[in-house]
């Protein structure tokens, strides 16, 4: 199967091409790869391609997965009610 075919991360829509791609210029880390291709940012944070992606940074670098640092987690941000959104703030007057 092509690379280009194979997704790792379904909320992103990152495929393994992709994840090669930034390996081999030499961004090794979760972080990097977070950065820059947005993996573990969406709904599932990293819960389905976490592991997926610790596993590909880790043959690639020849390690352990073991060895590999998860990522950070951020939760998300507590959301807006709509009611306060559509009455607005009133702060300024």
């Amino acid at each position: 199967m092509n690379k280009k075919d194979i997704i790792i991360c379904r909320c992103e829509d990152v495929s393994l091409d992709q994840i090669h791609a930034l390996l081999e210029q030499g961004y090794t880390t979760f972080e990097d790869l977070k950065r820059l291709l947005r993996v573990g940012m969406g709904p599932c944070q990293a819960n389905t391609c976490g592991p997926l992606i610790q596993r590909e940074i880790a043959q690639f670098l020849g390690k352990k997965v073991e060895e590999i640092p998860i990522h950070k987690v951020r939760p998300l941000v507590l959301g807006v009610p709509l009611e306060k959104i559509a009455k607005g703030d009133d702060h300024e007057s």
